[in-house]
Parts: structure tokens; sequence; C-alpha cells
């Protein structure tokens, strides 16, 4: 089976993940598509490919080498972001791309104008929506590139390698279902995510992130009779966003600039709540971020002189970087494996997570690798073959250091 077609598959199954569910996974599909997962490890080769309780997959491709290596762990996770519709998507490949503005359906266009990068595509082999859901190359593509990666290992046994563990993931995009992960069911010596962009894109630093959930009590009154009397609790949680720095929303930041984003306000007269996502790469700037929700917070209920506004607080990953400093190893073999492709590394920063984070923090070091999509959770997400195709060969090639050091010591 062709990666892109393996891909496209994967795209047919709405695992669009639920933050209010209390399950794990949080959606039932993710169940679904985790059998199916199972079923073409199998086919491949992989005899003990599994799922556990919370939906996680686990698989092993045994050494082929009769000499301690280490060993890898690979992952990509299920779900797709529930910032767009992933229901009913229809994957579109288009061939030898143009480099022009694509039409994905009447009236829809991905222009160059809005997506510049998209002239660089010229010539290549890419696969795009209708323009009315997301792709899922976030992460489909990372899942579609290690099946791809572990059926040329057993299609090709002359192929030397040591150990590699396995894992599909639930849940990634709500930053909950990694903490479910067994180890005992994948254990490495480390590992990598296959969750990012670029096929010359090598992460090891991730935002600090928390969370903001407030509830705004007012005092609703009729509005005829509203004068020293009406406490508007939607208009609290109005005038809360607009104490925080204008400078600090996501659309006004980029590279290692911290932001607060806004992730919606619900409620009326009587109350209201709002909720936030604070990032920051730098943990004292996120900090100082948190404080400056609850200073709001209290200038707002002093000037009431009540409690109108509840605000909680929660820390709820960090940057892995703190736990590579002494294991870059692990980032320096990625990087010699994409050049070795004829590629120039860089070195970019998430503006976000991975279950690499939560990993590293477990004691898995797990730096982040690319896939080969583009704007991810949105409408114009597109994935690039030609990208994913060569993401396989870098991990063939990182197999291959790995086999060449085991030699050596």
């Amino acid at each position: 089976m062709l990666i892109e077609e393996r891909f496209i598959n994967y795209t047919k199954i709405d695992t669009t993940a639920d933050a209010r569910s209390k399950t794990c996974p949080s959606t039932p599909n993710q169940l679904i598509f985790a059998d199916m997962l199972i079923y073409e490890l199998k086919q491949i080769g992989v005899k003990d490919a599994r799922k556990d309780g919370n939906g996680f997959v686990y698989g092993t491709v045994e050494s082929n080498v009769d000499y301690k290596t280490d060993v890898i762990g690979l992952l990509a996770h299920m779900d797709t972001s529930d910032a767009t519709s992933g229901k009913d998507i229809k994957a579109r490949i288009i061939r030898d791309y143009d480099g022009k503005d694509i039409l994905l359906s009447e009236g829809i266009y991905s222009t160059v104008s809005d997506y510049p990068f998209l002239k660089d595509l010229k010539g290549k082999d890419i696969i795009v929506t209708d323009g009315t859901t997301l792709l899922g190359a976030d992460d489909k593509a990372g899942i579609a590139i290690i099946m791809d990666f572990i059926q040329y290992l057993y299609q090709n046994p002359e192929v030397k390698h040591g150990k590699i563990m396995v894992c599909f993931t639930p849940d990634e995009e709500i930053g909950t279902g990694i903490l479910k992960i067994d180890l005992n069911e994948f254990v490495c010596d480390y590992a990598y995510t296959l969750d990012g962009g670029a096929v010359n894109n090598v992460t090891f630093e991730n935002f600090n992130a928390a969370s903001a959930t407030l509830t705004f009590n007012g005092n609703s009154i009729h509005p005829g009779d509203a004068k020293n009397k009406m406490i508007n609790a939607t208009q609290l949680a109005i005038d809360f966003h607009n104490m925080l720095p204008v400078n600090q929303r996501p659309e006004f930041t980029e590279k290692r600039e911290g932001f607060n984003h806004l992730l919606g306000i619900v409620g009326d007269c009587q109350q209201a709540k709002s909720s936030y996502i604070i990032r920051n790469h730098d943990l004292d700037l996120l900090h100082q971020q948190m404080h400056h929700f609850e200073l709001i917070t209290m200038h707002i209920n002093e000037m009431f002189n009540r409690h109108v506004v509840e605000l909680q607080l929660k820390e709820t990953y960090h940057n892995m970087k703190e736990c590579l400093t002494d294991k870059m190893f692990i980032v320096e073999q990625a990087k010699t494996a994409i050049e070795q492709l004829g590629y120039t590394v860089e070195y970019e920063p998430i503006r976000g997570g991975t279950d690499g984070a939560h990993l590293s923090f477990m004691g898995v070091a797990t730096p982040n690798l690319g896939t080969g999509g583009r704007n991810f959770h949105g409408n114009h997400e597109l994935a690039i073959i030609d990208e994913m195709k060569e993401m396989v060969k870098v991990l063939a090639n990182i197999i291959n250091i790995v086999v060449e050091r085991g030699v050596k010591e």
C-alpha cells in the first residue's frame, strides 16, 4: 500500500478528541481506529500488536542483530483537533502541484497570498481537503509514516536494526491521553514523536503550559431598573479579557513569544464563564502571565467589594528541553539522519506541546520529528506526500546510526 493511500484511509475515520469527555479515549471512534491499526500491524508482521484499556496501541519490532543497541520508541497520536470538524473528510491528491492558488471546492481557495509557503511546493505531490474540514495530518501523517517504515523493515530483512517499540496514543490534542500510557508496555531507552511539520525540523523545546478557568457571578435585574444594581456577568468576562495585554494574544506573537489564548466565553447576565490557555517557553515568564490573571481577579473583586470573579489556574505541562540537556545525542542522531538526505536541519521550538513533553518528564526523553504536514487544525491543512516518504528514510537513517553505534561499543 502506498503511504498516501494508507494516510487517506486513516482520514476517513473521525477521531476528533472531546475535552469534555471523562473517558479515555475521549471519543469511541479512536478505539475503532486503534483496532484498524492493530490489524495493519499484524498484517505487516508485528505479532504482539495490541491495545490496552485506555485505547493505546502497542507493538514490538524485534531486533535482528546479535549485539546490544538502543531500544527506540516511535509514537504518533490517533486523535485530531476539535478546532475544526474532522467528520466526512474529503481528502484529494494533487500530483505535480503547480505552485498556484488551490481550489479546494466551490468558492474555497488556499491562496499563495495567504500561505506563501505554497509556492515552494511546486512540483510536489500534496494532499488537501475540500476546505470544509481539517485533513488530519496532525497526526495521521505521523502514523502513516511509522506504518510505512515498519513495513519497509519487514519487507527488507537484510536491513539491520535494534528493537523498536511502537505506540499510537489517544487524546494528544486535549493533553490527557499520554498521562495514561503504560510504560511497562512501552519500554525503550528514548523515543521520537512524529508530530511536527517540515521534514527538516527537529524539536526538543515546547511551551510550558497552564490553563485558566474563570467564573463571573453577576446580579441580573430588569435593565429598566438596573442602575447601581445590575452586575452583568458577561460584561465582566469581556472586561477581564480586555485587561490582559493585547500584545500577548496569539495572533500577535511568534517564535518564543508567549501568549494568553481565549478559548471562549459563555454566559448571561447572572453568570458567565471563560477559559484560557497560557503558554511560554520560559517558565518564569509563564508564572508572570499566570500572576497577571490573579492580579486582575483581585482588582475586579476589590472594585465590587465582593467575589464576583472566581479563578482557577493549573499548570498542565512543561518544556521538555530541561529533560534533554544531558541527552542531546538523541537530537544529534536525528539531525545527522536528516542531513544525510541533503537537508539543512532547523530547530524550531514547538508553539504548543506534544506527547513527547509529558513522556520526557516521565523519564523517556522524546524529541519531535516532522510529518510533512502544514496548516494544522484548520480547513487549509495539507500533507506533502514527498516529505512523508522522506521521513520514512529519516527513520531508516536513525536506525542505521543506532546500529552502527552499537557495533562500535
